[in-house]
């Protein structure tokens, strides 16, 4: 599996610098931590890891090939959960995931959905809307799309917000099989999460202006919804 890395990343957001000069790599196994209060960037940065968003200078790539040159092969690569609600409330939850799993050219989308709510601990949602579920049972959900369309590189934004001891404990557990198996993970988050091995990025060593307190127009913007 290659290594994915990132080298003099700069991202703007409207005319605000939000971090320069990044560096960053990840190898097969590893997990990189973001640390950093609001406004370091660290929303913004996993955006730019899942190719949503273009840095303004600097190469990101996996072993030299840029995203920018094989972007098909990104996307099948990583799987990006962020801050957004992204549960349809029509659909049950084996539906939102197995509409999540096809879209990502999984093999049996619905047989991912169960299985995925299996190992996330919730099975019994399978068929409840979205619009019914607790703020908890989305964020499993949500998490439940890292087992029902798998990809090496895992990005997350605070994954861990709305659960409970008992549930960041069985995602920990999830981590660590993802990278035993030579998966990669990079999380920004607020919890302790358990990252044995794991490297730590301090994103004010890249933020100009880290000691303003302005935003980098995500954290404010997609808050803890899931």
């Amino acid at each position: 599996m290659p290594v994915f890395a990132g080298s003099e990343l700069t991202c703007l957001r409207g005319d605000r610098l939000v971090f320069t000069g990044l560096e960053f790599r990840i190898a097969p196994g590893g997990a990189l931590v973001l640390l950093g209060p609001n406004g370091s960037g660290k929303s913004s940065l996993l955006r730019v890891m899942a190719g949503l968003l273009k840095p303004l200078r600097g190469t990101l790539g996996w072993d030299g090939v840029s995203i920018a040159d094989d972007a098909d092969g990104h996307r099948a690569r990583v799987q990006y959960v962020g801050h957004l609600d992204a549960v349809k409330p029509v659909l049950t939850a084996a539906e939102n995931l197995a509409f999540w799993a096809a879209l990502a050219g999984a093999g049996d989308p619905a047989a991912n959905a169960r299985t995925a709510l299996d190992r996330l601990g919730v099975p019994h949602i399978a068929a409840v809307p979205g619009r019914y579920l607790s703020a908890g049972q989305k964020r499993r959900l949500n998490l439940a799309r890292l087992l029902a369309a798998p990809a090496a590189l895992w990005l997350l934004d605070e994954p861990t917000v709305a659960l409970d001891r008992a549930a960041i404990a069985l995602f920990e557990g999830l981590i660590a099989e993802h990278r035993a198996q030579g998966g990669m993970v990079v999380l920004s988050t607020h919890t302790d999460i358990a990252t044995p091995g794991g490297e730590a990025l301090h994103l004010d060593d890249f933020t100009p202006y880290a000691d303003e307190g302005e935003g980098d127009g995500y954290e404010e913007e997609e808050g803890a919804a899931a």
